[in-house]
C-alpha cells in the first residue's frame, strides 16, 4: 500500500526552490534591463545610425564627362545617354539560361556575350554588367513587358562617349573604356575611388587619360528610403553631380584632316606646333584607328584587327602605336642645321670658311661617301645645307667630337621629353660617351667605348641618333623662334560647367646659346632650301617663302646594291622639317614617312599642303603626290653613303 509524506514534511525544501526560483527571474530580469538600457539608451545613437542606414541608401550619381572640342569649337568627343540591359550575376540561379531565354525578344550576339564575360573576368568590384548596350525603345519596351521573369537583370540608363570623327585625330583624341582591376587599384592609389563610385569607364589614352581628372566631374550622391528588401520607396536628398570641364585643343580639326588625308596609305607621323607658343596645331600618326570601338569594351575580333595578330610582323602597321610621340627614327639631314649652329657656335666652323668636298671622307680605312660622285667642290656652311653636303658633315662630326655634338644640339631638346600634354611619349636618342656607357654597361668595356668612326655617322644623322616628329618639330620650331624653345601643348584651355576658362600661358623650356648672327645665317639658308636647294620642286609656285630642310634615313645597309621593290619595308624613312613664313613664322612642322625613300619624295611634298591649308586655307581632298623626279641630292648622300660609314667597336679595336 502506497503511503504518502505529510505536508509539513516538504515545506521547507518547496521554499527553498521557490526562493531560487525567484532569484533567477529577478536576476533575469536585472540583466534583461541592463541589456535594454544598453540597447534603448547607452547604444541609442550607434543603433539609430545602423537602422537609418538600412532604411536609407546613398546611390552614386555619375557625372556626365566633359566634351573636347577643337580650337574652333568642333566637337571631336561628346556624350549621349542610351540604355543598357544589364545583370547582377549573384541575383541571378543560371546565368547561361538567362542569356539564351533574354535572346528571344532582344538580340543579343555572340560578342556581347563575349564582352560580358570579359567585363565580369576584369572588373570584380562591380555588382552588374551589361549584356547589351544602346538598346532601342522597342527593346525597351519588350524587356519591360517580361521583366517580371527576371530576377537580377533590369535596364538602366548609362552615358555612353561618341567620337563624331571617328578614326580623325584619333591618336591625339585617344579614348575611354571600362575600368579594369588594374585601373582601381590606381585610382585607390590615388584615393579617389568615393569619385569613381558607379563609374564604369575612364581614359585610357591622348588627352581623354592626360586630362581624365578634368574631363570625369564630381559624382553626386542620392539618398533614397528602401524597404528592407532593398526597393526603393522614395528619394530623400540629392546631392548632384558635378559635370567634368570641357576641354579645347589647340589643334585646328580641319588642318588635322588635311595633314591625314595627305599621308593617305603611308604610315609615319606629323607635328605641327606654333614656334612662339608651343601650341600644336596638328598631330597626325598613320594608319589610325576608331576610338569608338573601345566605349562599349572592345571585342576580341576587333581587338586581334587593331593588334594585327596572325599578320607576319615585316607586315604589320600597328594602328595603335602614336608614331608622332612614341617612336624615335634616325633624323637622317634633318640634323644637319643644327650641326651648322653647333660648329659655328663651338668656333670650329666660321660664316665664310669653305671646305673641299672630293666625294667622300676618309676615317682610318674606312670611307664615307658623299652623295654627289666627285663631290659638290668648296662648300660652306650656307651651301652645305642647300645642297645637303654629307662630306661637310663628316668633317665637322670629327671636329666637334660626339660629347661636342650632344652638349649643343640637345639644347633643342633632342633626345628628351618634350612634355607635350598626352602620354606614351618615348625619349629616343641623343648619343655621347655617357649615353653609350650606361646602354651598355651589361656588355662589358669593348662595347660601352665610344669609337671616333660612330661619330661620323651621327653628323649626318644617321648612327644611333633616333628622334621622335614631336621632338623635331619642336627643334625646327626653336630655330624659327630665334633660340627659344617653347613646351609643345595640345590643350588651349579647360573650361569648368560655369563658362569659366583656364589657359595655361606658353612655357619657355631653354634658350639655346647661340649667337643671333649664326641662327640668322641658319635660317637664310634653311629659306633657300626651299627656293634653290633640294626642296625646290616641292615648293614650286608657292606664294609664301618657308624655311625646310629634307632628310632619309637609312633603315637597312644595301652594301652598294639596289633595292628590290617588293621589300618596302628596307626603304629609307623620308623626312622634312620646316616653317613659315619666313618673315614671321607662324607654323613649325616635322614630316615622317615610314619607307618613304627621298624626303623630297614623300615628306616634303606632304607638308607643302599642310603649309597651304594653314596659310592659304586650301583643302584637299586625295593624298600627296610622290615626287619621283625630285632632286634629291642630300637624301642619297644620307642613306646609301652610309653603308660603310657605322663602324662596329670591334671593327674599330681591331
Amino acid at each position: 500500500m502506497k503511503t504518502f509524506n505529510e505536508p509539513n514534511e516538504n515545506v521547507g525544501r518547496f521554499y527553498i526552490r521557490l526562493f531560487a526560483a525567484a532569484l533567477f527571474v529577478f536576476a533575469g530580469c536585472i540583466l534583461l534591463a541592463l541589456r535594454l538600457y544598453s540597447l534603448q539608451v547607452k547604444s541609442y545613437t550607434h543603433y539609430l545610425d545602423l537602422a537609418e542606414g538600412n532604411r536609407i541608401s546613398m546611390l552614386p550619381i555619375v557625372p556626365q564627362r566633359g566634351n573636347i572640342v577643337d580650337r574652333n569649337g568642333v566637337v571631336l568627343a561628346r556624350n549621349f545617354v542610351a540604355y543598357t540591359l544589364e545583370i547582377t550575376p549573384s541575383l541571378v540561379v543560371n546565368l547561361e539560361k538567362t542569356i539564351k531565354d533574354l535572346s528571344e525578344f532582344i538580340a543579343i550576339e555572340q560578342k556581347d556575350q563575349q564582352r560580358f564575360h570579359n567585363f565580369l573576368r576584369d572588373n570584380k568590384r562591380l555588382d552588374s554588367a551589361p549584356i547589351r548596350t544602346r538598346l532601342s525603345d522597342e527593346e525597351v519596351a519588350r524587356f519591360m513587358g517580361q521583366r517580371y521573369r527576371f530576377v537580377g537583370v533590369d535596364v538602366q540608363a548609362r552615358l555612353f562617349r561618341d567620337y563624331p570623327n571617328g578614326t580623325l585625330g584619333s591618336h591625339l583624341i585617344g579614348y575611354i573604356s571600362r575600368i579594369s582591376d588594374h585601373d582601381a587599384e590606381e585610382i585607390e592609389a590615388r584615393d579617389e575611388a568615393a569619385n569613381y563610385r558607379g563609374s564604369m569607364y575612364i581614359g585610357k589614352s591622348g588627352v581623354e587619360a592626360t586630362y581624365e581628372v578634368d574631363l570625369h566631374g564630381i559624382t553626386g550622391l542620392e539618398h533614397v528610403e528602401n524597404t528592407a528588401g532593398g526597393k526603393v520607396v522614395r528619394s530623400l536628398k540629392t546631392e548632384p553631380a558635378t559635370p567634368g570641364n570641357d576641354i579645347e585643343l589647340s589643334v585646328d580639326i580641319e588642318l588635322q584632316k588635311v595633314a591625314e588625308t595627305a599621308f593617305g596609305e603611308r604610315r609615319g607621323g606629323l607635328v605641327a606646333l606654333d614656334p612662339s607658343s608651343g601650341e600644336v596645331l596638328a598631330l597626325v600618326s598613320m594608319p589610325t584607328f576608331d576610338p569608338n570601338l573601345f566605349v562599349d569594351g572592345i571585342s576580341s575580333q576587333d581587338w586581334k584587327m587593331l593588334n594585327e595578330i596572325g599578320v607576319p610582323k615585316e607586315r604589320q602597321n600597328k594602328p595603335l602605336l602614336n608614331r608622332a610621340v612614341a617612336s624615335a627614327y634616325p633624323p637622317g639631314s634633318t640634323i644637319k642645321p643644327f650641326m651648322a649652329l653647333a660648329g659655328l657656335n663651338a668656333g670650329k666652323r666660321t660664316l665664310t670658311q669653305k671646305i673641299n668636298d672630293p666625294g667622300g671622307f676618309w676615317y682610318g680605312s674606312n670611307y664615307f661617301k658623299d652623295d654627289k660622285k666627285g663631290g659638290h667642290g668648296l662648300v660652306d656652311i650656307y651651301k652645305s645645307i642647300v645642297v645637303s653636303c654629307n662630306t661637310y658633315y663628316y668633317i665637322l662630326a670629327n671636329d666637334l667630337g660626339i660629347d661636342g655634338i650632344a652638349s649643343f644640339i640637345g639644347q633643342f631638346g633632342l633626345g628628351s621629353r618634350t612634355g607635350i600634354d598626352i602620354p606614351d611619349e618615348k625619349e629616343g636618342v641623343l648619343p655621347s660617351t655617357a649615353w653609350k656607357r650606361k646602354r651598355f654597361a651589361k656588355q662589358g668595356p669593348l662595347f660601352q667605348k665610344w669609337y671616333g668612326g660612330e661619330t661620323i655617322s651621327v653628323g649626318i644623322g644617321q648612327g644611333y641618333n633616333a628622334y621622335t616628329p614631336a621632338q623635331m618639330a619642336s627643334a625646327m620650331a626653336t630655330i624659327a623662334n630665334d633660340g627659344k624653345r617653347m613646351r609643345p601643348r595640345v590643350v588651349r584651355a579647360v573650361i569648368d560647367s560655369h563658362g569659366q576658362r583656364q589657359e595655361p600661358p606658353p612655357e619657355l623650356v631653354q634658350e639655346v646659346a647661340s649667337k643671333p648672327e649664326y641662327m640668322a645665317a641658319v635660317r637664310q639658308a634653311l629659306d633657300d632650301v626651299t627656293r634653290y636647294g633640294t626642296a625646290t620642286r616641292a615648293f614650286l609656285g608657292a606664294p609664301y617663302r618657308a624655311g625646310g630642310k629634307t632628310g632619309t634615313a637609312q633603315v637597312y645597309s644595301l652594301k652598294g646594291q639596289t633595292y628590290d621593290k617588293s621589300e618596302e619595308r628596307k626603304r629609307d624613312h623620308s623626312w622634312f622639317i620646316a616653317y613659315a613664313p619666313i618673315e614671321q613664322p607662324r607654323i613649325a612642322l616635322a614630316v615622317m614617312v615610314e619607307n618613304g625613300g627621298f624626303g623630297a619624295v614623300s615628306a616634303a611634298p606632304i607638308a607643302r599642303q599642310v603649309l597651304d591649308a594653314f596659310l592659304l586655307e586650301k583643302r584637299i581632298d586625295k593624298p600627296a603626290p610622290e615626287d619621283t623626279e625630285a632632286e634629291a641630292e642630300d637624301e642619297g648622300s644620307d642613306d646609301h653613303s652610309n653603308d660603310g660609314a657605322h663602324v662596329r667597336p670591334e671593327e674599330e679595336a681591331r
